[in-house]
């Protein structure tokens, strides 16, 4: 069963990818702007829509792994989102990914495969309380509110990715948490009880705040400016959500040293791939020889 939430969280990962950079691309050619407004002039965009697409494929192969996998694995596997995102940036640049870079995408895939297969997230409950959900709501929709506050107080192109991409990472999470619910629901209870649970309408509303983020995130900065944020708070709070909300479990004790190590070196990936592939700030072609 693990095995399949593995092999549906790394096609998600992959859409996911796709359709990042196709909306990143999409974002850089309409004009300043937020909310409803951006988002009218990026549906009249073709790389706009194909990002779609690929954002919902990643919505259906994450709901199939999260019916097959704990929360804790599901979600740190959407890390390989950056080396894909910048991998499948690389040809609409028409550039190549040099070979730093290459370096970089190894650290990442090492880091996540050494952090998860020490700490062997368990767990297969989807049902939590709402003495679980009620703090994990405040905290997450607390978080997101404080990114944003942030990211409008400042007017560094950088900073302003990185915290709207905090935010939707963690809004993310957030509906990735409600769709674990919600699918436990439906696969055990039924359609009726799927569409009559909180949770279905609660992901769906977080799903849709954290695409506008995002949309805000790559149009506020570069892809090498939110993607990293994105991602890296993505795992980190979908991880903590396994464990608090449903109470997943990771392995302690002389596992932490294997872990923190994994952790390191998906850091120093991610971050390697920001520095080695500058150009990835502008979505435009090389120049013609």
């Amino acid at each position: 069963m693990l095995l399949f939430a593995v092999v549906f969280a790394v096609l998600g990962a992959t859409s996911n990818a796709a359709g990042t950079a196709f909306q990143r691309k999409a974002a850089a050619t309409v004009p300043e702007g937020g909310g409803l407004r951006l988002l009218l002039a990026l549906v009249r965009q073709p790389a706009w829509v194909a990002g779609i697409a690929g954002v919902i494929g990643a919505a259906l192969f994450q709901a199939l792994a999260l019916v097959f996998g704990p929360l804790a694995l599901v979600q740190p596997l959407f890390v390989l989102e950056l080396p894909f995102a910048l991998i499948i940036a690389m040809p609409l640049l028409h550039r190549r990914l040099p070979a730093v870079g290459w370096w970089a995408v190894a650290s990442v895939v090492a880091g996540l495969g050494l952090l998860l297969g020490a700490a062997a997230p368990s767990g297969s409950s989807s049902d939590a309380p709402m003495t679980r959900w009620i703090p994990a709501l405040i905290v997450c929709l607390g978080a997101v509110g404080a990114a944003l506050l942030v990211a409008r107080g400042r007017s560094s192109p950088l900073v302003r990715a990185a915290c709207l991409g905090i935010a939707s990472a963690v809004a993310n999470a957030l509906t990735a948490a409600l769709l674990k619910s919600a699918t436990g629901t439906f696969s055990d209870h039924g359609p009726v009880a799927f569409l009559t649970s909180w949770q279905t309408y609660g992901f769906a509303v977080t799903g849709v705040a954290a695409v506008l983020l995002l949309e805000n995130a790559l149009q506020a900065g570069s892809l090498a400016a939110s993607q990293p944020a994105l991602t890296i708070g993505d795992a980190t709070v979908s991880l903590l959500l396994g464990i608090f909300v449903f109470r997943e479990t990771i392995r302690t004790g002389w596992f932490l040293l294997p872990e923190a190590a994994g952790a390191v070196l998906i850091a120093a990936g991610v971050f390697g791939l920001s520095r080695a592939v500058p150009h990835i700030r502008e979505l435009t072609p090389a120049p013609a020889s």
